[in-house]
This record gives structure tokens, sequence and C-alpha cells, in this order.
């Protein structure tokens, strides 16, 4: 729970920074924009509709999946009410980004270090991939369809979306295996140390 509040939190941030988002939050940005709803709820509207593409790829939600679903979004919306505009300086907006990265990269080790399942979109990826196919290229493929469509619908681009998907994965890659030993009840891999 813990780290699906960070979680959203730190979407809060990069989003208050204003220099780009990650790629599935450039989508929900993009979607709000067009229909009117806050970020959080569009997060959570799109948590379910791809929790429903797990179906057909035999994906198993776990709690943490439905934890996930819908606090994360929830989390974003009461970070930005919580969160002032941040100022017109520049590094000030960089320091925002770094912090929300960051954050981001150490939640995504304690939600996922938890083991209860993994996230809606992590979920796709993981059952697309348990199909067959590459994980880089599923990802590849699936970040480059949202993040085209929510650009295509207003949603922010910048370079904080650069930095974000440059760093999120080094980032996590540590987070996770250092909160996953912390739940182990077996001998069974963290998801970084299978691959």
């Amino acid at each position: 729970m813990t780290g699906l509040a960070f979680f959203g939190f730190s979407l809060g941030l990069v989003v208050r920074a204003d220099l780009g988002l990650a790629p599935w939050d450039v989508f929900h940005q993009g979607v709000s924009q067009q229909i009117g709803w806050s970020l959080g709820t569009v997060i959570v509207a799109t948590s379910f509709v791809v929790v429903v593409l797990w179906i057909p790829i035999r994906e198993r939600p776990g709690i943490g999946t439905l934890a996930n679903a819908v606090l994360v979004g929830i989390w974003v919306d009461i970070s930005l009410w919580i969160l002032p505009e941040v100022s017109s300086s520049l590094v000030l907006r960089f320091v925002v980004l770094a912090v929300g990265i960051v954050v981001n990269g150490v939640a995504t080790g304690l939600y996922i270090g938890a083991q209860f399942g993994s996230g809606p979109r992590d979920g796709l990826m993981t059952g697309l991939a348990a199909r067959g196919y590459s994980v880089r290229v599923v990802r590849t493929i699936i970040e480059a369809i949202v993040l085209i469509s929510g650009f295509a619908l207003g949603g922010s681009v910048g370079l904080g979306t650069v930095l974000f998907a440059v760093a999120i994965g080094p980032i996590a890659h540590q987070a996770i295996p250092f909160f996953t030993k912390f739940t182990a009840t077996s001998k069974k891999p963290s998801p970084i140390e299978a691959t």
C-alpha cells in the first residue's frame, strides 16, 4: 500500500514538473483533457480496461493488481490537490522531475517486491511476453502506441518523457530485488533476477 501511495504521488510530482510525462501518463493526460475527467480517474478507468485485456492472454490478477488499479489514480489526484504548481524556474522543475522519477522507481520496487500481483500495465506486458514474445519488444510496442496516442490527444511530451524512460529501468532494477528480499517466503527469484 505504501508503494502504491508513493507511486501515485511520484506521478503527481512529474506532472507538476511540466517537462513531459512517462508514455502511459501522456496517454492518461491526453484522455483526461479530451473527456474532462481528472487524471486519477482516467488512470483508474484505464487500469480496469487493461485488466480486461488480460483475459485472452490468460494473465491472472492478484490483490496487488486490483489495489494498483484503484489506488494509484486516487493518489495521483490527492497529490495534484496537495502539490502546488511549480514556479517558472527551470532548475526547480528539473529537481521536482528528478525527485518524481526516483520516488517512482523506489515505489515500483515496493509494490512489486510485496509480491501481491503485478500492476495492470506490467501484467499486460509480462502476459504477452509469456506467449513467446520478447519483453523488450512488447514493452516498446505498447509504450509507443500509448505515447503516440496520448500525444495526439494533447498529452505532455518533452525532455521529462525521455529522462523518465532512461532512468526508471535502472532505478527499478535495483529497487525490486532490494524490496523482494524482505517479502520472499521461498527461494523464488524476483522478477528482475528471473530475467
